[in-house]
């Protein structure tokens, strides 16, 4: 079957709107790492300048990223994101890769690492239910493994969402909306107040970003853009639910421009309030660097409300996560090249029910299998050699498919697609140099995919 025919047999409707893409791009950005992870970044980059150069660089790379995918998504408008593009680039192989790791590590393992933050939040309000309440505990061999009433939180606010993208993409959509809305307004309220107060501890003038160790170590910067890189991905969702947005030629690129253009500032001010507001010595290590910020400025009454408005944008961040990803097992079950029931659009909620039913499930079971920062450090190391992959993809298919039609060309092509591979290898092979055990179950896991790759392909070709 053609892609044309499959892509007329979807039965996805375009139902989103320039509003619509803009939010599913913050959305799917803005969620828990902003306010858990600038703490992990503190023991790597020891200096309140590092840190916020660190997080500009983070959203620079986004950029790069969003215009080189604004091209590729105005060219190819339908689900499926970078499974199309590496597909048209590379061949039907590259793609499945991605959509492989996609499914197995990247999307559900970020829902899950979502999820996991904000049952962290969760457990602030409801002690007992938190991720420090451990109802399991055992020794299996070498390993340790133990269950928290917080994972089983995790696992219940992933099957909530679930079940409200099943009921169709409208839904999902008003909900992601709301809840980018809220958090919209609450980290302009955090940023605003922090700036207004934040005389009052920690760094007060431009020469005390000037404090602390500026020395240079590529390794430990590398593995601080990693956390950093995690906590800007999501901004290509759009590109998964390229099939649902109207005017997408127009609306794709839009939205992904103002959404990381949006972020990079929310990011680089809120960071310049956690500076503000603590000494680095006081960040190094803590999981709810936010919290902790608020307390310090705000007050402990203040703080209620401060984690209640974090654990919102968490929730809005995985509701949007939920929305996008099902899109990408679709598109390759489409192509028969994923499991056949992921194709299945539901004749009255429009949508592809039976994978996102199937990502609840997995990403349920990651909740249950470790931390936080495990969760995203596996994640990105995944991410990485598909972004430079996508960020090359952009080069080839202009020579490759000159005729295509192009609704948008990225702006500063080539340099800024070859910036954004470069950056991506630089991260990869770091992440290799640094952390070798993660690296080598990351890439089991892709190349697992072979077999399964070469499995799909002969049962399409005997159908």
């Amino acid at each position: 079957m053609s892609n044309q025919a499959l892509q007329d047999s979807s039965q996805l409707l375009r139902k989103m709107n320039l509003l619509d893409s803009t939010f599913l791009v913050i959305g799917g950005i803005v969620g828990s790492g902003i306010f858990m992870t600038t703490g992990f970044i503190a023991e790597y980059l020891p200096s309140p300048l590092m840190i916020l150069i660190i997080w500009l660089l983070g959203g620079f790379f986004a950029i790069c990223g969003a215009l080189s995918f604004a091209e590729l998504g105005a060219m190819y408008p339908r689900a499926g994101g970078q499974y199309i593009y590496l597909r048209e680039a590379y061949g039907p192989w590259a793609g499945f890769l991605y959509g492989w790791g996609f499914f197995w590590v990247i999307e559900c393992g970020g829902v899950a690492a979502l999820a996991v933050g904000f049952s962290e939040y969760f457990g602030y309000f409801v002690p007992a239910l938190s991720t420090k309440t451990y109802l399991l505990k055992f020794q299996l061999l070498s390993l340790d493994y133990s269950l928290s009433a917080g994972q089983l939180i995790a696992v219940a606010s992933i099957l909530f969402l679930t079940a409200i993208n099943y009921l169709g993409v409208k839904n999902g959509v008003v909900v992601q909306n709301i809840f980018t809305f809220l958090r919209i307004a609450a980290v302009t309220v955090l940023i605003v107040l922090g700036l207004t107060l934040g005389s009052k501890a920690g760094v007060t003038s431009v020469e005390g970003l000037l404090t602390g160790d500026l020395s240079f170590n590529i390794k430990l910067f590398g593995l601080a853009l990693i956390a950093v890189l995690w906590t800007y991905d999501g901004w290509y969702g759009v590109n998964c639910a390229a099939e649902e947005i109207k005017n997408p030629g127009k609306n794709i690129p839009r939205g992904l421009i103002l959404g990381t253009l949006s972020v990079t500032l929310i990011y680089f001010l809120v960071n310049v309030v956690y500076v503000t507001a603590l000494p680095v010595e006081r960040m190094k290590g803590v999981v709810r660097i936010g919290e902790l910020a608020s307390t310090q400025l705000f007050g402990p009454t203040a703080t209620f409300f401060i984690s209640a408005t974090i654990m919102i944008s968490i929730f809005g961040c995985l509701s949007a996560s939920i929305l996008y990803g099902p899109r990408v097992f679709f598109a390759m079950a489409q192509d028969r090249c994923f499991f056949k029931s992921m194709r299945f659009v539901h004749p009255r909620y429009s949508v592809p029910t039976k994978a996102i039913v199937w990502q609840g499930i997995w990403s349920s079971l990651l909740c249950l299998s470790g931390t936080y920062q495990d969760l995203f450090e596996y994640v990105v190391f995944a991410l990485v050699i598909f972004w430079a992959a996508t960020g090359l993809a952009v080069i080839i298919l202009r020579f490759k498919q000159p005729e295509t039609s192009r609704p948008y060309k990225a702006w500063g092509y080539p340099i800024l697609p070859i910036l954004f591979v470069l950056i991506n290898i630089g991260v990869f092979l770091n992440t290799i140099w640094a952390q070798p055990l993660q690296s080598l179950i990351g890439l089991i896991i892709l190349i697992a995919g072979i077999p399964a790759f070469l499995y799909w392909q002969s049962k399409d070709k005997s159908a």
